[in-house]
C-alpha cells in the first residue's frame, strides 16, 4: 500500500466471478473472502487474492445475474473491469456501497455548473471546479468560486446523461435536480470518465429509490402538481376539488414521504377561562 492509499473499510464477503475475458461462466461460484477497500483499490483476500483498481472499473450495476448462484443473493455490486465481470457481496451492502462511493469520490476535482437552473428557469453561470466529498445523506461540493453545494441523496429528483462540449472537450454531463431551500434547482456536473462513471451509478440509484418510494395516489399528484404551479397551499381545497380535512390529510403524507415541507404552521386556539374573563372585563370597559 502506497503512503497516499488509505483503508476505507475491511469486512467479510464473497465474490463471483460472473465473465472472464469476455466469456460468461455459467458455472461460476461465490467464493468467501474479506474485502478491503481503499483509495485506490478492492482486494478479494480468501484462498487466493484478486485486486480491483479503481480506476480500471468502467461500469458499476446492481445486477449481473449470470447463474442461479447470483441470483440466489440479493444484494451485490457488480464490477465491470475491462472483459470481466466481478460480483462482490458483503455482510453490510449499504455500507460498502457508500464506501465504495467515498473512496472513488472523496476529494475528486469536478468541473460544475450551478445552479444550471433555478426554478426552471436557465441561468447564465459558468463552470467551475469543485471538490466531492460523500457522506451517508449527501454529494457536497466545494466549489472554486467559494460556493458550498448539498445534494441531497433522499432529494434528487430528475437525472440525465447527456455529452457535452464542456471547457473544449466532450464530457459526460450528469444533470441532476434537487432542491435548495424551498427553490427546485438543477445542477450540472462533468469528470474524468471514472468520476462520472461513479458520479452517475450513485446519483441514478438514489433517484431510483427515490422515485420507488413515492407511490402517490392521482390526486396526490395533482395536489403536487398544483404547487408546483403556484396554486396557495390555501387555495388547493377548490383548485383540486376536495375538502380541507382531505387536503390536510394529503399534506400530512407528503411532509412524511420528504414531498413537501412545512413553511409556517397555522396555530388552532381557543380562550380559556382567564381569556374569557379579560374578554369580558375589555367589553365592561366599553
Amino acid at each position: 500500500m502506497s503512503d497516499t492509499e488509505k483503508k476505507i473499510a475491511d469486512m467479510q464477503g464473497q465474490y463471483l466471478l460472473a465473465v472472464s475475458q469476455g466469456q460468461r461462466l455459467t458455472d461460476a461460484e461465490w467464493r468467501n473472502c474479506r474485502v478491503v477497500l481503499t483509495t485506490e483499490r478492492i482486494a478479494l483476500i480468501g484462498d487466493s487474492k484478486r485486486q480491483i483498481a479503481l480506476d480500471d472499473i468502467d461500469r458499476i450495476a446492481d445486477r449481473f445475474d449470470v447463474n442461479q448462484q447470483s441470483v440466489g443473493v440479493s444484494e451485490y455490486l457488480a464490477f465491470h473491469v475491462g472483459e470481466d465481470v466481478v460480483l462482490v457481496s458483503t455482510s453490510d451492502h449499504d455500507v460498502f456501497q457508500t464506501d465504495f462511493y467515498r473512496a472513488s469520490l472523496d476529494s475528486a476535482v469536478i468541473l460544475a455548473q450551478h445552479p444550471a437552473l433555478k426554478g426552471g428557469v436557465v441561468q447564465d453561470t459558468a463552470w467551475t471546479k469543485g471538490r466531492l466529498e460523500v457522506t451517508d445523506e449527501a454529494l457536497r461540493l466545494a466549489l472554486a468560486d467559494g460556493q458550498a453545494v448539498d445534494i441531497e441523496r433522499t432529494d434528487i429528483g430528475d437525472l440525465t446523461v447527456e455529452e457535452k462540449q464542456v471547457s473544449g472537450e466532450e464530457r459526460t454531463v450528469i444533470q441532476v435536480e434537487h432542491s435548495e431551500g424551498d427553490i427546485s434547482v438543477e445542477t450540472h456536473l462533468a469528470g474524468e470518465e471514472f468520476h462520472a462513471t461513479v458520479l452517475r451509478t450513485m446519483l441514478e440509484d438514489s433517484a431510483e429509490q427515490n422515485q420507488a418510494d413515492l407511490d402517490l395516489s392521482s390526486t396526490e399528484k395533482r395536489v403536487v402538481m398544483a404547487l408546483h404551479s403556484g396554486v396557495s397551499p390555501f387555495d388547493i381545497p377548490n383548485f383540486v376539488g376536495i375538502d380541507v380535512e382531505k387536503t390536510e390529510a394529503i399534506f400530512d403524507r407528503l411532509v412524511e414521504l420528504g414531498v413537501i415541507s412545512v413553511v409556517r404552521e397555522r396555530t388552532e386556539v381557543a380562550l380559556t377561562t382567564k381569556g374569557r374573563r379579560v374578554a369580558g372585563d375589555r367589553m365592561g370597559e366599553q
